[in-house]
C-alpha cells in the first residue's frame, strides 16, 4: 500500500525532480565515465607494456589490484569528508589527483613503480562512487533513486563504449609521438579530462539542495519534505550513526555479496582485452571495437534490467537474477575457450548482468541506510568490495602462471558469487522496507 507521500506526488514536483536530475545527473555521468576509462585504461595498456618492463600476468595482477587498496584505505574517510564539507571541494581533490596520478603511469620503468602509481591512483579516487551515491541521497526520495543510479551507473559499460576503440586508437596511432610509447602516451592523453572536469565539478555542483542558488526557497523545502518526509529514510533498525551500522548484521551481506561481485566484476573489465586475444582477436583496432561492441549491448542489457525493475517495482529477483547470470557465464567462459564468437557472446551476457546487477544492488543499502550511517555505511559496503577489486587480479594472474589457463580462475570466482546471493536473497527478504517495493514505479525523472 501507498503512503500519502507517496500518493500526492505532483506533476509539478515531478518536474523538479526531472529539472534536477538533468542538472546533476549527466555531469557525474561524464565525470564516472572519465573515471572508468582511467581506472580500466591498464587492460590495454598491458598489451604492451608486460614487454616494456619485463613483469609477467602475475606481477601484473598484483599490480593491478594494488588500485584497489588505495580504495580500502581511504575510501571510508573521503566520504565522511564529502557528507561533512560537501561534493565541491571532495570531487576537485579525487579527481586533480587521480588525473595527475593517471599521467604519471607513463613514466613507470618498473613493477615497483608501477605498484606504487597504482596505488596513489585509487587512494586518490577513493570515495568518487559512494560519494556520488550518497550524493544521490541528497537529492532524490528513495523510490527514484533507482533509475538515478541505474543511470548513472551506466557510465561503466559507456566507459568501455568509448574507452577500447579510443585505447586501440592512441595506442596504435600514437606509439613513437613523441618519443613515447602508445601505453605511456594512452595514460597522459586520458588523464588530461580529469584534471578539466575536476574544476568544473568545484564551480558547477552545489553541496546540497539548500546550497542551490538555481533553485527557489519552495522548490528547496519540496526536495528536502520529499527526500526526507519525517524520517521515513530510516531503515528498519533505523542507525543513525556509522558505529550502529557496523553492528547491524545486514550490512555484511551487502558486503560480502559485493566482495564477490567485485571479484566478477573486476576480472571481467581488465581482463577481456586478454581474453579476445588469447582466442584469436589479432589486432589491438579489433580487440578495441570487439570491447566497445560488447559494451554497448550491455549498456542495453543493463537499462531493460533496471528499467524493468523499477516498472514492476521488484528488486529481489532482478538483483539475484542478474547475479546468476553473470556467476553462470563465468562458469562456462571455457566453452569458448577456441572459439572467438563464444566467447564473445558469453562476455556480452556477463558484462549486461554484471552492470544490470551493479544498478540495482546499490539501491538497497543507500535506501536502507540514513544520514551520518549512509555515509560510512555506503562506503564501508564499497571498502569491502575493493578487498574483490585486490584479490581478484592477483589470484588470476597467480592461477594463469601456474596453470598457464585463465579459466579455472574465472570459474572459481563464478562460483563464489553465486554462493553469495543466497545471503544476498534473504537480506533484501527480510530487510527491504515494503515502502521500497511500493514506491518504486511511482514515478520517474
Amino acid at each position: 500500500m501507498q503512503t500519502s507521500q507517496q500518493q500526492n506526488i505532483s506533476p509539478d514536483e515531478q518536474k523538479l525532480f526531472a529539472r534536477i536530475g538533468w542538472r546533476i545527473v549527466p555531469f557525474l555521468f561524464l565525470c564516472y565515465v572519465v573515471a572508468m576509462v582511467d581506472r580500466l585504461n591498464v587492460g590495454f595498456a598491458k598489451l604492451q607494456f608486460m614487454a616494456d618492463l619485463h613483469i609477467n600476468e602475475a606481477v601484473y595482477g598484483v599490480a593491478a589490484g594494488f588500485l584497489y587498496l588505495g580504495y580500502i584505505l581511504f575510501e571510508v574517510p573521503s566520504n565522511l569528508m564529502l557528507h561533512k564539507h560537501g561534493v565541491r571541494p571532495t570531487l576537485l581533490r579525487i579527481m586533480i589527483l587521480w588525473g595527475i596520478f593517471t599521467m604519471t603511469l607513463a613514466f613507470a620503468s618498473n613493477s615497483y613503480q608501477f605498484y606504487a602509481l597504482r596505488f596513489l591512483v585509487g587512494a586518490a579516487e577513493a570515495g568518487f562512487f559512494p560519494g556520488v551515491l550518497l550524493y544521490f541521497t541528497y537529492w532524490f526520495p528513495d523510490r527514484m533513486r533507482g533509475r538515478v543510479t541505474s543511470l548513472f551507473v551506466m557510465a561503466l559499460p559507456v566507459s568501455g563504449i568509448v574507452g577500447g576503440p579510443a585505447a586501440a586508437w592512441i595506442m596504435t596511432d600514437f606509439d613513437g609521438a613523441f618519443g613515447l610509447r602508445g601505453w605511456q602516451s594512452l595514460f597522459i592523453l586520458e588523464g588530461i579530462p580529469a584534471l578539466v572536469l575536476g574544476v568544473i565539478a568545484y564551480i558547477y555542483l552545489a553541496n546540497r539542495p539548500e546550497d542551490a542558488n538555481w533553485l527557489t526557497a519552495e522548490e528547496r523545502r519540496l526536495v528536502a519534505l520529499r527526500v526526507d518526509p519525517a524520517g521515513t529514510r530510516q531503515g528498519p533498525r533505523g542507525p543513525s550513526k556509522i558505529i550502529e551500522a557496523m553492528k547491524d548484521k545486514t550490512i555484511y551481506s551487502f558486503a560480502l555479496c559485493y566482495f564477490a561481485f567485485y571479484c566478477v566484476e573486476n576480472a571481467l573489465l581488465l581482463w577481456i582485452p586478454t581474453l579476445l586475444k588469447s582466442v584469436g582477436v589479432g589486432s589491438l583496432m579489433n580487440i578495441g571495437w570487439l570491447s566497445g561492441g560488447i559494451a554497448v549491448m550491455a549498456t542495453l542489457g543493463m537499462l531493460a534490467v533496471s528499467f524493468s525493475s523499477d516498472h514492476f517495482a521488484e528488486r529481489r529477483w532482478h538483483v539475484t537474477g542478474c547475479g546468476i547470470v553473470a556467476a553462470t557465464t563465468f562458469i562456462l567462459l571455457p566453452l569458448g575457450a577456441h572459439n572467438i564468437a563464444i566467447t564473445v557472446l558469453l562476455l556480452l551476457v556477463s558484462s549486461a548482468a554484471v552492470f544490470g546487477f551493479l544498478a540495482l544492488f546499490w539501491t538497497i543499502p543507500s535506501a536502507y541506510f540514513k544520514d551520518q550511517a549512509a555515509a560510512g555505511g555506503i562506503a564501508l559496503i564499497s571498502s569491502v568490495g575493493a578487498l574483490g577489486g585486490t584479490f581478484s587480479p592477483a589470484f588470476i594472474g597467480w592461477v594463469k602462471e601456474s596453470t598457464g589457463s585463465f579459466y579455472y580462475a574465472l570459474g572459481t570466482l563464478g562460483v563464489f558469487f553465486l554462493l553469495s546471493l543466497v545471503p544476498l536473497y534473504l537480506t533484501i527478504t527480510r530487510s527491504q522496507p515494503k515502502r521500497m517495493e511500493a514506491g518504486l514505479a511511482a514515478e520517474s525523472i
